[in-house]
């Protein structure tokens, strides 16, 4: 089976040829006679199956035909990421080189002057993310009432990093009678719901059932203690004695553990470079093209940053964190293992990631092998980390069913921890108490330890009482002090003018009296 049959035109085909690329992806060889056919697609496939290429040929055939206006692209394709945008844009001049088509690319990090002069010359395809557009078109400098087609990439990171009101604004922007191509590796509820809003008798193009792993990936999961240098050490581990190692990309749930893991690889004399939200456009570029070239073997990014990347022959995946979300596991092993080719995907799990997993294998529908003994979490390491997310502020509302039903920080009652702070300060009273000047010397202190410890609970008893006495004494200092409205005036003789401060303004007016 080639692409002659699917109905592309001799200058694709052609740019296919010369690509070296002979047979189309299932993905491919279902969705491009829909969408030459003017249909609505919804499109589901694992990452790394060829999606983008679906819709780049297709298009790349359908605008042969037709010229652009200045400041009225023809066709429009949404991406969340600036790197995924750049991704389809080398899409477009890999297929397109027969053609003499206007290419612009709209997304953050760049001056608005340039994007504005390619925009005045006429575009045919608008490659942007939604925030960029946005700004253009609030500026009017874009007009979108002339887009014929509509492209929705990765329509589930868009819902994860809250695109959709912004998507919802550019879908009443374009024509109703456009093309909508809405393309995506997972279908939560709310996609769906999204997709029945954009779609008109849409055809569905599912490869594999959604949320699904590739077949060529080998995943593993690696149990690690509960601190971060510990999971540090087991990576760096991995990675010497990884087989058939020849690059990987190492995922972290946080921004701050992207620069973290970093300098901490680098000081080992790894060859790594980092990438994420908070860096600039050229420095992710920078890293992005290390990385592709072989100059850098590692790199740790989240998963803002790497989502939906199409880099060639990377052999390994590790997550250093077992992400919050269990589509975004999928996401992250796709980025090996793809077009065919054997990839392995190692997972680092603390003990608290349990539930995290749990979630994973049950989205996924398989059983994930652990490379040793799994990790162990027992009831202390679970209430332990509650407690820590409670001290920390972020996330203390957080809890694992199945543990400390009905009550919260861990499970305790309010009465419980009401007496572990009443013993808590009693200790701490002990321990200030033993700091004073008046304490006794270490010499009398050891001598005299038999009669210390049988003093202990009456030194309870006397703090718990002072504390009492000292509530009485306020409340009874409270009950003394007569309040405002009651305090007695000053005495006065009987030709005093009457204290009339008290009354309101409207009742001191002069009032005239009728006689």
């Amino acid at each position: 089976m080639s692409f002659s049959h699917l109905g592309l035109s001799d200058k694709v085909i052609a740019a296919i040829d010369a690509a070296g690329y002979k047979e189309p992806t299932p993905i491919q060889d279902q969705a491009i006679p829909h969408v030459l056919a003017h249909r609505d697609v919804l499109g589901i496939a694992q990452t790394g199956t060829g999606k983008t290429a679906a819709f780049v040929l297709p298009m790349l055939t359908m605008l042969e035909k037709g010229r652009a206006r200045a400041r009225m692209p023809r066709t429009l394709i949404l991406e969340p990421t600036r790197e995924l945008a750049a991704q389809v844009l080398e899409q477009f001049e890999k297929y397109g080189k027969n053609h003499k088509l206007n290419v612009a690319l709209i997304i953050g990090g760049v001056s608005f002057g340039d994007q504005d002069a390619k925009l005045m010359r006429g575009v045919d395809v608008l490659i942007a993310t939604p925030g960029r557009l946005l700004d253009h078109s609030e500026r009017g400098k874009l007009l979108l009432n002339g887009v014929e087609l509509l492209v929705i990439d990765e329509a589930d990171r868009m819902l994860d990093m809250g695109f959709i009101p912004d998507i919802e604004r550019i879908g009443k922007l374009v024509p109703f009678t456009r093309q909508t191509l809405f393309f995506t590796a997972t279908m939560p509820a709310e996609i769906q719901h999204i997709a029945d809003t954009f779609l008109h008798n849409p055809v569905r193009v599912e490869v594999a059932r959604p949320a699904t792993t590739a077949a060529t990936i080998t995943q593993l999961l690696v149990a690690s203690g509960r601190e971060s240098y510990e999971k540090r050490q087991i990576l760096r581990s991995l990675i010497r004695s990884a087989e058939n190692f020849k690059n990987a990309i190492i995922f972290c749930n946080r921004k701050s553990e992207v620069s973290q893991l970093h300098r901490s690889l680098v000081r080992h004399g790894f060859s790594a470079v980092a990438l994420h939200g908070d860096l600039d456009q050229s420095t992710r570029t920078a890293a992005l093209d290390q990385f592709r070239h072989g100059e850098a073997d590692l790199l740790i990014a989240s998963d803002v940053a790497a989502r939906g990347l199409d880099i060639p022959d990377v052999s390994h995946v590790f997550n250093f964190d077992v992400p919050h979300h269990p589509d975004d596991y999928v996401h992250r092993i796709g980025r090996t293992g793809r077009a065919g080719k054997t990839g392995i995907a190692i997972t680092i799990v603390a003990p608290i990631d349990g539930k995290s997993v749990d979630a994973i294998e049950k989205l996924t529908g398989q059983t994930i092998a652990w490379s040793g003994p799994p990790v162990e979490a027992s009831d202390e390491e679970w209430a332990g980390e509650r407690g820590a997310r409670g001290r920390g502020g972020r996330r203390s509302g957080h809890s694992h069913s199945g543990r400390g039903h009905g009550t919260a920080h861990g499970g305790r009652s309010g009465s419980s921890r009401r007496r572990d702070d009443d013993a808590a300060g009693a200790e701490a009273a002990d321990k200030s108490a033993a700091k004073s000047p008046a304490a006794k010397p270490k010499s009398a202190a050891k001598s005299s330890a038999p009669r210390k410890a049988a003093a202990k609970e009456p030194a309870k008893d006397a703090t718990t009482n002072a504390t009492k006495d000292a509530i009485r004494d306020t409340g009874r200092a409270a009950a003394k002090e007569p309040s405002r409205s009651r305090r007695p005036h000053a005495a006065r003789d009987s030709d005093d003018e009457p204290d009339t401060s008290h009354l309101p303004a409207f009742l001191l007016r002069p009032v005239p009296l009728k006689v």
